[in-house]
């Protein structure tokens, strides 16, 4: 690792951060409230898109603001925590947060310390690395993440928002807008088949759950699903020593193209959300049923051991567990005897979910709300994310009886997706759609603080000219 190097680029990204005018100065008026401190924005999320999100709300100078995030420093988001792929599935060329500064990339970042020969031979960025690229990421900028902090209420009070907090200073924190930048399961929780509720917790385990795979080695393995994090879990499973690894797949066959993939580009992104209802929903309904593929090096990261075994059309009936030993019924008649079970059943997007958010998700307006639109199309799933504005806001089943704050809140993760795009969540978007957030959040704070601004340009006095600068010639 070449030090030298890295402080090199550090130089060099201040330099470029200075000719951009960065930070620029903060121009939203104050707000004062009896209770305390007010901040302009409050982040929730620390992660990747809670730092780009920051990022872009500071370069348009909404700098009092709060990050806060209940993970302690760099365990932030999944990367360390229950992410299991060996390598990103992500290109590594691809710029995530950087938001179009060269130097603030990870290629950069890679270059500055390990050259272009190792650029040359890394296939894809390991996932560790990734975690350690964000921590310099947040250093350099000097975002002021709070870490240890969770916030476990939101309520409105008196125009602005109040959130319960624990393990900050203060109980509490009042904002003007919140951002919940909370990632893939942000606006909902795992999805856990109804096949499970008689299995002890001590004998399965959700593929976001934090796992001592250690543990497993030696035993009989049943990994459920054929998605990435499916793959994940079972190579983890198997490079730590167990038995055997099965995989009970439901569909027949193994998805093999990303059909998204196939439009991927800076159209689809910028054009999507300005699609009818129906063409969005459709997109995204036609790309949850072809189903995204595991990478090509995780599945054979899976494929290459002997002991792996998958299983098609093997959606699971019940489980029961006799003598110590998990025993499966898949739907077709087939059984299976388990020592363990691990769940790569995705996640579900369900504001009723989040326990902070219980004052505002009965008034969330919702994508099912919209089936006289795309009454031809039925996705149980996709029903239930947020029906959002275009700066990530949530939006009232009932305008005329919206609470006060809902459309402060904005909704910064997966479960913006179907309303805007995969621009809040995945790296090839994320400055795409932490810019869209950032444009939106600074327009409505201007409008809604007009009068103010009004009353300081009628007030501006520093002149431009001093007089001296001409000759009247008639005089």
């Amino acid at each position: 690792m070449d030090r030298e190097g890295l402080a090199s680029l550090e130089a060099r990204l201040a330099f470029d951060l200075e000719a951009l005018n960065f930070p620029p100065a903060n121009w939203v008026p104050p707000t004062s409230h009896p209770a305390g401190e007010v901040s302009d924005v409050i982040v929730i999320g620390g992660g990747m898109c809670g730092l780009a999100a920051s990022f872009a709300l500071l370069r348009r100078g909404i700098r009092n603001l709060r990050i806060l995030d209940r993970s302690p420093a760099g365990r932030e988001g999944p990367w360390v925590t229950f992410a299991r792929m060996e390598t990103l599935r992500s290109p590594k060329e691809l710029v995530g947060p950087a938001s179009g500064i060269g130097a603030l990339t990870f290629r950069q970042w890679f270059l500055a310390q390990y050259g272009r020969a190792e650029w040359d031979r890394l296939y894809r960025i390991a996932r560790p690395m990734w975690m350690d690229y964000l921590v310099w990421f947040r250093r350099v900028l000097g975002l002021p993440v709070e870490n240890g902090v969770a916030v476990t209420a939101i309520t409105p009070l008196d125009g602005l928002l109040r959130l319960e907090l624990a393990g900050a200073a203060k109980s509490f924190a009042l904002c003007r807008k919140l951002v919940l930048a909370t990632g893939r399961s942000g606006l909902g929780m795992a999805t856990i088949p109804d096949f499970t509720s008689g299995v002890p917790k001590s004998h399965w385990a959700h593929s976001e759950d934090e796992l001592d795979f250690a543990q497993l080695s030696g035993k009989r393995v049943v990994v459920v699903g054929a998605g990435a994090s499916a793959m994940d879990n079972a190579g983890e499973a198997l490079e730590h020593g167990a038995a055997e690894v099965r995989m009970l797949i439901r569909r027949k066959t193994m998805p093999r193209i990303n059909k998204l993939m196939g439009i991927g580009s800076a159209g689809f992104v910028a054009g999507f959300p300005a699609l009818s209802e129906a063409w969005r929903w459709r997109f995204m309904h036609y790309g949850g049923q072809e189903q995204t593929p595991a990478p090509h090096n995780s599945t054979l990261r899976v494929g290459r051991h002997p002991n792996a075994f998958f299983h098609f059309g093997c959606g699971i009936a019940e489980i029961g567990l006799e003598g110590g030993e998990l025993r499966i019924t898949t739907v077709n008649g087939r059984r299976f005897a388990a020592d363990y079970l691990i769940l790569g059943t995705g996640f579900s997007v369900d504001p009723f979910a989040v326990p902070e958010l219980a004052h505002y998700a009965p008034h969330i307006a919702d994508w099912a709300e919209r089936r006289e639109a795309i009454a031809d199309l039925a996705d149980a799933e996709l029903a239930g994310f947020p029906y959002l504005g275009r700066a990530f806001e949530f939006l009232s089943r009932d305008a005329a009886a919206a609470p006060p704050g809902l459309s402060d809140i904005h909704c910064f993760n997966h479960a913006a997706t179907l309303s805007l795009g995969k621009v809040s969540g995945d790296i090839p978007a994320i400055s795409t759609g932490a810019n869209w957030l950032a444009e939106g959040i600074a327009a409505e704070l201007f409008c809604r603080d007009v009068e103010t601004h009004w009353q300081l340009a009628l007030d501006y006095s520093k002149p431009e000219l001093l007089g001296d600068e001409w000759t009247d010639a008639d005089a």
